[in-house]
């Protein structure tokens, strides 16, 4: 880490800067906030990588451009995506690079992983940036084997961060507890949708009706989970309707997804789930979400000339840093920022 050893315990607090993009860049430059927020998110990178070397993964370097988007707008979307025009082409900036992780996935025997930048269209605010950083991966398996993956993973960067940076944490976050946390036997829990809902007596405050057979937790409802169950718990096998196509049908039931979202934080911080494996799946689920077949067509005669089974899931950098940092405001931990709608220099 830094040369500059923390000795003052008095706890470092953001400037937010973000409230004037046009000079943010110059407390970069002069707060401390920034210079260790720049250490503790290169920490993360490297203890990124370790951990998936352990376990046999690669890297997957993969463009910032899809044709097709892996929350496209239709039942079940749960982002804007990004449109631009290169060069005269309608194309998207990656929300996610998700489906060429399942395509590079297909070309070794262990993981396929990447921390990339990804974009979405609605704007910014407390717990969401328009660009953020991505740590995704994509490996052979179900829903089980990913959720166990994930949860070492965040245990991997916890026991990293007390062995590494435990003064510097302590200087950002006030201390380093919570880091201890999910190294605790038990320390992550298992709970379904339905069984949150009724756990929330499906009020309306915590849960949103899209339709009858649409549902999900609002910011409210997974902060009272947390509440109830603690940090680090599982909301698991949610409405397919409520969740992009991509996401395989639960065993048995067509109505529910075999997906996965952790809590932890300000509230969701890792999605997970478990792929079709055939192509008559990801055709059936595509005419349920009402999105257009013909847009993921690749995406389809992939699985028909190599099919596998396979999950992953995307942990959001900066809501990482959020729960790191005990903080509660990710405008505050972007190094640049990026605001749609907005030109903003450097």
């Amino acid at each position: 880490m830094s040369p500059e050893l923390v000795t003052d315990r008095a706890r470092i607090r953001p400037p937010a800067s973000w409230k004037d993009p046009g000079t943010h860049y110059l407390h970069v430059l002069q707060d401390p906030w920034y210079r260790h927020v720049f250490e503790l998110t290169d920490l993360f990178h490297t203890a990124t990588v370790d951990f998936w070397r352990r376990r046999g993964g690669r890297a997957a370097y993969l463009p910032l451009t899809t044709g097709s988007v892996s929350s496209p707008m239709g039942r079940g979307s749960d982002s804007s995506p990004v449109r631009v025009v290169l060069e005269g082409v309608p194309t998207y900036l990656a929300d996610s690079m998700q489906f060429l992780l399942e395509l590079s996935c297909r070309l070794t025997d262990g993981p396929s992983y990447y921390v990339m930048p990804s974009f979405r269209g609605e704007a910014a605010d407390e717990t969401h940036l328009c660009q953020f950083f991505h740590s995704e991966a994509e490996l052979v398996g179900g829903l089980d084997t990913c959720i166990t993956v994930v949860d070492d993973y965040l245990r991997h960067l916890a026991a990293t961060y007390l062995e590494q940076a435990a003064d510097l944490v302590t200087a950002l976050a006030g201390g380093t507890g919570h880091l201890r946390e999910p190294l605790r036997d038990g320390a992550f829990r298992r709970i379904t949708f339905d069984e949150a809902v009724d756990l929330l007596d499906d009020h309306p405050r915590f849960v949103r009706h899209q339709a009858d057979d649409c549902r999900s937790l609002t910011r409210a409802g997974e902060r009272r989970l947390m509440e109830l169950l603690g940090q680090f718990t599982w909301v698991t096998h949610m409405d397919h309707l409520s969740v992009p196509f991509y996401q395989a049908f639960a065993s048995g039931d067509r109505a529910k997804a075999a997906n996965g979202d952790l809590l932890m934080g300000i509230g969701e911080t890792v999605g997970c789930g478990e792929r079709h494996d055939r192509a008559e799946l990801v055709r059936e689920a595509l005419a349920l979400h009402e999105v257009r077949e013909s847009d993921y067509e690749w995406y389809v005669k992939m699985r028909e000339a190599a099919p596998l089974r396979t999950s992953g899931f995307g942990m959001g950098v900066e809501r990482f840093l959020l729960w790191l940092l005990n903080h509660d405001d990710i405008r505050d931990l972007a190094l640049l920022l990026r605001f749609n709608g907005e030109q903003i220099n450097p």
